[in-house]
């Protein structure tokens, strides 16, 4: 893993130090879910625009018939 060093605000170092103490050993992988969320959430709104940009089209994508489940053969018993 590869440290990172950052400079906080005191009313982000508060809330921090709120919901994640130092000395509980949580902080680290806390700020990691934090980053890996907001990485998220830009590569979502990324995708999102460019939907917007070059909607589908109005044919859907896939045939919804063709996920309905086939009935099956009964198998011939043999005696």
């Amino acid at each position: 893993m590869k440290s990172v060093l950052i400079e906080l605000d005191d009313d982000i170092a508060a809330g921090l130090e709120r919901v994640a103490p130092a000395r509980s050993r949580q902080r680290s992988e806390f700020v990691r879910q934090a980053i890996r969320r907001a990485l998220w959430l830009l590569e979502e709104q990324a995708t999102a625009e460019a939907y917007r940009a070059q909607p589908d089209t109005a044919a859907p994508y896939v045939d919804p018939r063709v996920w309905e489940p086939r009935r099956r053969a009964r198998a011939k018993v043999r005696r």
